[in-house]
């Protein structure tokens, strides 16, 4: 199966560029998109949204394509839109204005079924369908058989037990239909909490429709259709351009996923074959070398394994290129169906297929790339999920209710590059940073936690010329109440390792506390009650460091350790910088510890 990453119609040719109304149009496109997140964020009563703003928000054309983001995670957005359009056009083909679909079904184009999306037509006036809204936002309880949205155990979607709705309709003529309504109430475990976040969803949904009307009548929708191919051109003709500057090379590389019950003993090796072919401006990306599907949540969805692989693209080439399917259509990717990364076959369980084996992906190609030419790629990202990232549950003794939420207490995992330290609170290579920390004052008024330490760990980041993050530690605990709390970690044993000569930064760790101040070292994939005087303590993943350390400029090391993150012994063995007791570097035993 081998493929453009643009699965809607190709980019067609178009007339002359007006580069003034095209800039403009872009914008207004980006305005509406942050609209609807707006809404979303201010209106969400879980904390996933309103606080972790774990949602995404875009605009798709009537032919699948995606055309604007705005502040989005590139893991919900870059492939995943387009195909969820097509199988709604496909399953509805008589789509009418005040129609709104549920969509979150993995199999038929969503990332996986906690990340529940609304899907909004939108009409000309004259009915046609022009282009569609998508609000996807991460539930905090979709349904499954266990109180998390990640179940890294689950053997099938049966097992999971996840509600799965593959553009189910949702609203005619702007009215809700109530049977899928109760039906969710029915099965959610904080069923109003839901209600009002499916409302805040809808909500931006429709102001998505109003203001691509208000464009539309603006500008005429023939005319609008037009920007837009010049749009998609401007993009593809950026991402040939980008492409130009890289090797006429071939690379493979892996990425391997910690070991747990029911993977391979080494655990889930993810290898990419990257060729890039600099003439004609594409980049192939083949992905079948991996093993089949397991019994276990974390396989990849196809719309997951695909967004992935174009992270770990534009992770390595110019930052400017605009992110929509014009450039998509410059990256081609060879898939296999039935793999653990690829195209899943139904009731195969991809629980966790937004985290864990995707930043795998994204890894090998982007280390890939750097091994083709170090002034592109990256390291690696660090893995995810640590329990600073866990889903708690329980009841919470304030208010005699149950609570599930995701916590979002930090994760760090940036990767060192070619020309920069790495961006410390990426969280993930599929989250780019676009997840916010969680305040631990609102938290804790928000649910039975408490939290007792998070901070940054010394000599622990992937040193290097350009280094990968350090680790952070978090500690947390219930507040009066047992609490569950389900983790799928990674990066214990395969921590992100270095490129270009840099190395691999320090591993996750997660622990119980015991009321006794002993700890008891957790699995990978845990699913613990922890008791009212038990804590969980949680170290992140780093990210790997980029070129050689010796190489570093001795004023960064000198920033490094007066800031905490390395000790003057690091400084000295690994980079090669000696640094006196006030602190300043003392240049001639540097010079001699580097020429060694």
């Amino acid at each position: 199966m081998n493929r453009p990453l643009n699965h809607g119609s190709e980019t067609r040719k178009t007339g002359a560029i007006d580069g003034v109304k095209l800039a403009i149009l872009n914008n207004r496109w980006e305005a509406v998109a942050r609209k609807m997140a707006n809404t979303l964020l201010r209106t969400g009563r879980s904390g996933v949204l309103a606080t972790a703003r774990d949602f995404s928000c875009c605009i798709v054309t009537a032919d699948n394509r995606l055309l604007a983001t705005a502040e989005s995670i590139p893991i919900h957005v870059l492939v995943g839109p387009d195909m969820m359009v097509r199988s709604m056009c496909e399953l509805h083909p008589g789509l009418k204005p005040g129609d709104a679909f549920l969509h979150n079904s993995p199999y038929h184009g969503c990332s996986h079924a906690a990340d529940l999306s609304i899907l909004v037509p939108v009409f000309d006036d004259d009915g046609r369908h022009r282009y569609t809204a998508i609000v996807k936002a991460h539930q905090a309880d979709i349904g499954n058989s266990i109180p998390t949205t990640y179940f890294g155990h689950a053997k099938d979607v049966y097992n999971e037990g996840a509600l799965i709705f593959p553009a189910v309709q949702v609203q005619r003529d702007y009215k809700d239909i109530e049977d899928i309504i109760r039906m969710c109430r029915m099965r959610i475990r904080v069923p109003d909490q839901w209600w009002r976040d499916y409302l805040g969803m809808i909500g931006a949904g429709r102001i998505a429709e109003r203001e691509i009307r208000a464009v539309g009548a603006e500008f005429g929708w023939d005319e609008l259709a037009e920007l837009g191919e010049q749009w998609f051109s401007y993009s593809a003709d950026r991402m040939k351009a980008a492409i130009a500057k890289l090797p006429a090379k071939t690379a493979t590389s892996s990425s391997t996923h910690d070991p747990l019950p029911g993977t391979p003993a080494e655990g889930v090796r993810i290898n990419a074959t990257v060729s890039v072919d600099p003439d004609e401006g594409f980049i192939d990306i083949d992905l079948t070398d991996n093993i089949d599907a397991l019994d276990l949540g974390i396989n990849v969805s196809e719309a997951c394994t695909r967004t992935a692989a174009l992270i770990g693209v534009f992770n390595s080439i110019d930052h400017t290129v605009p992110r929509n399917a014009g450039s998509f259509g410059r990256v081609r990717l060879k898939l296999r169906e039935g793999a653990v990364v690829g195209v899943p076959k139904h009731p195969t369980s991809c629980s966790v297929a937004t985290t864990n084996v995707a930043d795998r992906i994204s890894n090998a190609v982007q280390t890939a790339i750097a091994a083709m030419d170090s002034r592109f790629g990256q390291a690696e990202t660090g893995a995810l999920s640590p329990a600073t990232m866990a889903v708690i549950s329980g009841k919470d003794p304030r208010k005699g209710k149950p609570f599930v939420n995701q916590i979002f207490l930090g994760a760090t995992a940036g990767a060192g590059t070619p020309t920069e330290d790495s961006w410390i609170t990426i969280a993930h290579a599929g989250n780019a940073g676009m997840l916010y920390i969680d305040s631990i004052e609102i938290l804790e008024m928000a649910y039975p936690i408490r939290c007792y330490q998070r901070r940054l760990v010394t000599d622990t980041e992937g040193a290097g010329e350009f280094t990968g993050a350090p680790s952070l530690m978090g500690e947390y605990g219930p507040d009066g109440c047992e609490m569950v709390v389900n983790a799928v970690s990674d990066g214990t044993l395969n921590a992100a390792k270095g490129a270009a000569g840099g190395a691999s930064a320090g591993g996750a760790r997660q622990y119980r506390k015991r009321a006794d101040g002993s700890l008891e070292e957790l699995p990978v994939v845990v699913s613990v009650t922890v008791a009212p005087d038990e804590r969980i303590l949680s170290y992140s993943c780093g990210g790997g460091g980029f070129g050689d350390p010796r190489q570093r400029q001795p004023e960064r090391v000198l920033h490094d350790l007066r800031e905490g993150l390395v000790t003057r012994e690091r400084a000295q063995e690994v980079y090669g910088v000696s640094v006196t007791e006030t602190l300043e570097i003392d240049r001639e035993a540097t010079a001699r510890l580097r020429a060694k």
